[in-house]
Formats: structure tokens, sequence, C-alpha cells
């Protein structure tokens, strides 16, 4: 029975993770000219700048410093929304990495997983737009005094909205994070109910680093988290980690 030298298969799996970098980028960057092409930057910029124009004085704009900060934010905001409907293959070409590593059982969960993290990444980025922008921006704005006319500069926002998204995407799949641990045999569902008041704790520090200093966007977010967290206990403790390993690695 040969065997395959290490030296050997270490580069199969450099040539397979380039491949699927590859394809990922690829699937990017084919949305991202999808969008370049029609409805355009300045549409999607304009659309994702709302929030912010709501909350400024009639007729005020927000401005632009740079020489081609104009043409740039625009199209930064087109890439993360190409990243953003691109995700669920960016996601897949990850699992497929790793898949041949796992057992049929741990396979079987690809689908559901790539469904589930995309699904809760856009609510988490939905909410982040439609509640806490509109909610934070209103709320900073009403503590602006008379003698001032604010004028935000398009790509501090644009690097500020692109933060509070993140934040908001990897808050909302904290119920993935905790399935997955209890389905993987990490931890238990009563270790996970046991360290629940860390986890509350945990929230507000996390919030008050990546949010703005006030204290109403480090609740919009520590919130979600803590509930989120129960979600993902509820659905744990309705999935039993396998005792017995059913079926072996497939080469």
């Amino acid at each position: 029975m040969s065997t395959t030298p290490a030296s050997d298969t270490f580069i199969s799996h450099l040539v397979e993770l380039r491949s699927r970098l590859l394809k990922a980028v690829v699937s990017v960057l084919v949305v991202f000219v999808v969008l370049f092409l029609y409805p355009g930057p300045s549409v999607i910029y304009d659309f994702l700048a709302q929030p912010m124009l709501a909350s400024l004085p009639q007729g005020t704009r927000m401005i632009a410093t740079g020489v081609i900060t104009p043409f740039m934010v625009p199209v930064k905001v087109t890439l993360l929304t190409s990243f953003v409907i691109a995700l669920p293959i960016v996601l897949y070409q990850a699992w497929a990495f790793i898949a041949p590593g796992l057992y049929n059982h741990e396979k079987r969960l690809a689908l559901p997983l790539i469904l589930s993290s995309t699904l809760l990444f856009i609510l988490g980025m939905s909410f982040c737009y439609f509640v806490v922008f509109k909610t934070v921006f209103h709320f900073i704005a009403s503590f602006a005094p008379d003698s001032i006319t604010p004028a935000p500069d398009i790509e501090a926002y644009i690097n500020f909205v692109m933060t509070m998204f993140l934040a908001f995407g990897i808050t909302f799949e904290v119920p993935i994070a905790v399935v997955l641990l209890v389905k993987t045999g990490i931890t238990t569902v009563q270790k996970l109910r046991e360290v629940r008041g860390y986890v509350v704790v945990a929230a507000f520090v996390i919030a008050a680093v990546v949010t703005p200093p006030d204290v109403i966007s480090q609740f919009l977010l520590a919130a979600p988290l803590c509930i989120l967290y129960e979600v993902g206990i509820i659905f744990a403790n309705l999935i039993k980690k396998p005792q017995e390993i059913e079926d072996p690695v497939e080469e």
C-alpha cells in the first residue's frame, strides 16, 4: 500500500485553497461588474446615504474632501454590496475546502449552514440600516447646536457604515456559532447557560468598543447579541450531538 508524501499532500491543499479562493473572488467580481453597470455605484451609494441625509437639516448634503473620494467611495459601497450578494458562493467555497476532512453527517450541515448564515448576516445588516442608523443619527443630530451645520465627510461615513454593518452582521451569526459549538461537542447547552452572565457583560463591552460613544447604539448592538445567544441555546438544545461516529471520513 503506497502512501502519499506529506509534501505532496500539503501542495495539493494549497492548490485546492487557491482554486476555492479564486472562485470566491471571481463570483464577487462578476456581481460587482453587473452592479457597476446597473444600477450603478451612485444609485447604490445614495440608497446607503439615506439614513444620514434624513437626519441632516433640509437641503444639507455630505461633503467629499479628497480629490478622488467622490469616485472611490461609491465604488467601495458597490464592492461591499457585491460581497453580500455573493456571500452564499463565498461560504460554499469555504465549506467545500474543508468538507473532505468531515464526516458525512457533518457534511449534511452544509446547505442549512450556508443558507442560515447568509440570511442572518443580511438580517443583521438590515437591522442596522433600518433601525440602528435611523435611531442613532437622529439622536446625534438632536444634540447639534444651532450654530453648527453638520456636513459629514462621505469617506468617514462609509467607513463607519462598513464597520457597523460588519459588527451587526457578525452579531446575528451568534445562533450559528452556538449551535456549532454544541453540535461539534466543544461545549454543552448546560455550560452555555452557566456562562450566560459573562456573555451579557462581554456583549456590552464589545458594543462599547465597536459602536459610537452613545448609550443607544451600544444597547442596540448588545441587546440583539444577548437575545440571539439565547435563541442559539434554544436551537442547540434541540440538536443532539451524535454519540457515535456513524460513518468514516471520505477520502
